[in-house]
């Protein structure tokens, strides 16, 4: 049995990063100047040349080596600890009710077409 652990797949983590960052081939391929297609082959590639990813890295905004060391445990784990520690658990909370709130806007907007149709009603009868 080998020790040795397998090359991480490349292509399938660029293509993974390319769909957290909501892009799709077809915009990375004109960022770099490629084909669809091209950028279809590079992301089932396991490797790719040095100066491809260099290019890869700057249109995702980001380095060589975040692209090498990502993994999707590792962003699941930071956005958990990003809840967990509290930076969207702030503790303002409503303290309404927002049906309340859209119920008490149904009722303004309801008196302010009153208002308006007695308003036309005055006019009309002065005529």
């Amino acid at each position: 049995m080998s020790t040795t652990t397998k090359p991480s797949h490349i292509g399938r983590k660029i293509s993974r990063i390319r769909e957290l960052k909501d892009m799709k081939q077809e915009a990375l391929a004109q960022a770099l100047g490629m084909s669809q297609q091209s950028v279809s082959a590079m992301e089932n590639s396991e490797t790719i040349d040095d100066e491809k990813l260099k290019e890869v890295a700057k249109v995702l905004g980001m380095t060589v080596e975040a692209i090498k060391n990502f993994s999707e445990e590792a962003v699941i784990n930071y956005f958990n600890n990003i809840y967990d520690n509290g930076v969207f658990n702030t503790g303002n909370y409503c303290n309404f009710n927002p049906l309340d709130k859209v119920v008490e806007l149904y009722e303004r907007l309801v008196q302010a077409e009153k208002d308006k149709n007695e308003y036309l009603e005055k006019l009309l009868k002065e005529k």
